[in-house]
């Protein structure tokens, strides 16, 4: 059975995610062009080639078998348009996830919306059952401290802060067990 599988696409009300294809780099490095999107995460906006190549490597996979690399675009339904992207490490029962929303598409719920619907379909799809291993039970996610609409974000997903922190940003977690999102959505 290979190590990497394709994420699955979701849906929201208002948003499709689509697996990340090499084909989105060009619309997306105008999505992501905003030097505003960098500011407490570091990095500058990439150029569509150095997107396209990044792209590549995210979607032939972890090298790593025991890692699974998924990443979404997301497209706005009413317009057509691509307005952000999610993406999820998993290893065993656990994801990463982080959420990026392009500066003209903020303000509107976008990053609640997929980020919410991120969590639930990792959780209800089981993440990687049929390869042998166990769903997705724990969410985790790293946020600035002074990155109040990110926490926001994490909040409507579900994830809670725990106190710890990794490289200057506070982990949030959310445990299926335990954590159960309620009116997530």
């Amino acid at each position: 059975m290979p190590a990497h599988q394709a994420p699955q696409p979701f849906s929201t009300s208002r948003l499709d995610a689509l697996p990340l294809d090499v084909s989105h780099a060009d619309e997306m490095a105008v999505v992501l062009f905003d030097p505003a999107l960098y500011v407490r995460t570091g990095g500058a906006p990439e150029d569509a080639g150095a997107l396209r190549a990044r792209y590549e490597r995210q979607s032939a996979g972890s090298p790593d078998p025991a890692e699974l690399w998924w990443n979404w675009v997301l497209r706005v339904r009413t317009d057509g348009c691509l307005a952000g992207y999610v993406q999820a490490t998993v290893r065993g029962a656990r994801a990463e996830v982080a959420w990026v929303v392009g500066v003209r598409w903020q303000g509107r719920g976008y990053a609640k919306e997929a980020a919410a619907g991120l969590v639930r379909h990792l959780l209800d799809q089981g993440g990687v059952q049929g390869q042998g291993r166990g769903p997705v039970r724990t969410v985790v996610a790293h946020i600035h401290p002074g990155h109040a609409a990110s926490a926001a974000v994490a909040t409507a997903a579900g994830l809670l802060p725990t106190g710890e922190w990794e490289d200057g940003e506070v982990r949030w977690r959310l445990d299926a067990a335990r954590d159960a999102p309620r009116g997530v959505g």
